[in-house]
């Protein structure tokens, strides 16, 4: 089966294809088919010459009608498969019909005459075989060609700092205050060390430690706090609760203050109960750092 474009052709372009194969055209007819849809013309043009070439090889080399039977029943055929409608089923199926009655009944003269008469059957062979090959069948509906959109994955977003970088950070910066921080002689700092970074600017800071005893939060908690030397001692600002996880044996805590502090003074941390106090009875103090 040939490729073909989709659409149908004319009756004007059915007319001098079929004529180019079987008597030739004269230069007005060829300078009509050319301007046409070159694409199809030619398209169909290869389909009408191998049925040409077929009705030659079955007709002989002499030029003489197919016999009347033979004719008769591609005649039949030919009438029976362009029942269906469709304006080329119709104009094809009349020349099928013409052409089979002209074969039949015009006697046979030699020359140009001859060769006309016996291509009537070519005509009539070639509409069949081209309406069998589907001329009159609908093209193919396309095929649609969904191309998924490319996945776009946005790039990870950087690691936030941990705290100890943002510790460093801070020791970095000549206006922070460096605190050590002593250890008490309550039984959770036996061999404790330790420090603090602040910066009031920023009021952040950190803790540094090493040896503090691991707590169990279920039980009690570490609490940080801040003793500011513009206000009352007996009310240090809550810095936090921390927890000390198991085989850690240094830890850097973040400050959180709850207040702005204006002068530090000193830094404390305390065990208490979980979640913490707002006023500590200072039973456990663990460690202990002053500015001056």
């Amino acid at each position: 089966m040939s490729d073909r474009p989709q659409g149908q052709p004319d009756e004007a372009m059915i007319d001098l294809l079929v004529k180019q194969v079987t008597e030739g055209l004269s230069p007005a007819e060829q300078r009509a088919l050319d301007v046409m849809d070159n694409e199809m013309a030619s398209a169909y043009l290869r389909d009408l010459e191998r049925a040409a070439a077929a009705v030659t090889l079955a007709a002989g080399t002499d030029g003489q009608p197919l016999p009347a039977a033979l004719s008769a029943r591609i005649a039949q055929q030919a009438t029976e498969h362009f029942a269906r409608p469709g304006k080329i089923a119709d104009l094809a199926a009349a020349r099928v019909t013409a052409s089979a009655s002209t074969s039949v009944d015009r006697p046979v003269v030699p020359g140009r005459a001859r060769r006309a008469a016996a291509y009537g059957w070519l005509a009539a062979a070639a509409c069949l075989v081209l309406a069998i090959i589907g001329w009159e069948s609908p093209p193919p509906a396309p095929v649609a060609v969904v191309t998924p959109a490319p996945v776009v994955v946005p790039p990870a977003p950087p690691a936030p700092p941990t705290a100890a970088e943002e510790r460093a950070a801070l020791l970095a910066k000549s206006d922070s205050l460096k605190i050590s921080l002593g250890a008490t002689k309550d039984p959770a700092a036996a061999g404790v060390t330790g420090d603090v970074v602040w910066d009031p600017a920023t009021q952040r800071g950190f803790l540094h430690f090493s040896g503090l005893a691991p707590n169990d939060p279920s039980v009690h908690q570490y609490q940080i706090w801040i003793f500011d030397a513009g206000r009352d001692k007996r009310y240090p600002v809550d810095g936090g609760v921390f927890d000390v996880p198991a085989n850690a044996s240094e830890v850097v805590i973040p400050i959180r203050a709850s207040l702005m502090v204006r002068k530090p003074a000193a830094f404390a941390v305390t065990l208490e109960k979980p979640g913490g106090v707002v006023v500590s009875g200072r039973e456990h103090v663990v460690v202990l750092g002053a500015t001056g």
